[in-house]
């Protein structure tokens, strides 16, 4: 990679700071990696970058930190392309597991990111808008309650277990299940709560104490509609010194954990891989790593590395583009192999 001076400079700045959160001043530059240049020579080059926005100077000392522009810059232009070979191992042996369904080799995937990068791991399933329910179906546990099981088109799977109501019983249940069936299976998961509703009247009909039924198959919906981020390694990022040490962001970075619809919207993406770097409405010190997975028969959703501004994009970019292929290439080799038997 040819750099220019002022590029080698800006990309020893991010890349110390990275490491140590600390700012950073000509002397450690040329402490830290034996530049052939004077100290002069370098101060002059940081005052270049601070005026074309690509640091910043803190009002705790002299040295300086990257801005917003300064890491995308080093994202786009300075940044490696390598991925340690420790996590190609975990990763791999993930891979090995032929047993494992898809939501458990993306978990144990989720995992490794999180705990190779000490930040918060995210997977962000499908737009429910784009899945249908396939089939609703009733087991009974004894007398007194039965497990609801919902099915989708793309084979995620959610289950409610309720108590049945004294006035009522199993074969009443069961009724109300054909009635469902019919008429909403193929409905998008996103429209079933509305439709339900609409179905409330000739439930009633079938089953007197319906109530508790229906409040039943509505919670399992909306899990279905609202309930499709995961997360690890929250603990992790918690303990960065940039909310450590300040109780505001952090306060503001718990709210934006809960907030799932927020997290959503700041997790969604168009792109392939991307990078957004303190794009978060409420705090401006939060960047987001997301990548697509797209998995033969299933809708694409999202694995995401999110944490503070002053993150690894090396090795977070790297190793998310890396894990995205790996999982990619296996899921299409395994359902090659299912067809092929």
């Amino acid at each position: 990679m040819d750099l220019s001076r002022r590029e080698l400079i800006l990309k020893y700045i991010v890349e110390f700071f990275i490491k140590t959160a600390t700012p950073v001043g000509s002397q450690t530059l040329l402490d830290e990696y034996d530049l052939s240049y004077s100290s002069a020579t370098i101060r002059n080059e940081m005052n270049m970058l601070e005026s074309e926005g690509f640091l910043e100077k803190t009002h705790t000392s002299s040295g300086r930190v990257p801005s917003s522009k300064g890491y995308r810059y080093y994202v786009d232009h300075l940044r490696g392309h390598s991925v340690e070979e420790s996590v190609k191992m975990q990763i791999q042996t993930v891979l090995e597991e032929k047993t494992a369904t898809v939501e458990e080799v993306i978990k144990s995937s989720c995992e490794i990111l999180a705990h190779m990068t000490n930040l918060a791991s995210v997977v962000l399933g499908p737009n429910a808008s784009e899945e249908k329910l396939l089939s609703i179906q009733i087991i009974p546990i004894n007398a007194n309650t039965a497990t609801a099981i919902f099915v989708t088109d793309q084979g995620y799977v959610e289950n409610k277990t309720f108590v049945i109501p004294e006035k009522t019983n199993v074969d009443e249940v069961k009724k109300c299940l054909v009635i469902l069936n019919d008429r909403l299976t193929g409905t998008p998961i996103s429209d079933v709560i509305d439709k339900m509703d609409s179905l409330k009247p000739m439930v009633s009909d079938y089953v007197i104490e319906h109530t508790v039924i229906y409040q039943a198959f509505a919670d399992a919906f909306l899990r279905f509609a609202q309930d499709r981020l995961s997360m690890y390694g929250k603990s992790s990022l918690l303990n960065q010194p940039e909310y450590k040490n300040d109780a505001d962001k952090l306060k503001r970075l718990i709210s934006l954990l809960d907030n799932k619809k927020q997290l959503s919207e700041l997790l969604a993406s168009k792109d392939q891989v991307s990078v957004k770097i303190g794009d978060a409405d409420d705090d401006k010190d939060i960047s987001v790593v997301t990548a697509k997975v797209r998995i033969p028969g299933h809708q694409p959703g999202t694995i995401a590395v999110m944490g503070p501004t002053r993150m690894d994009y090396d090795r977070i970019v790297s190793t998310l583009e890396y894990v995205v292929k790996e999982l990619e290439d296996y899921f299409e080799d395994f359902d090659s192999e299912s067809e092929d038997e």
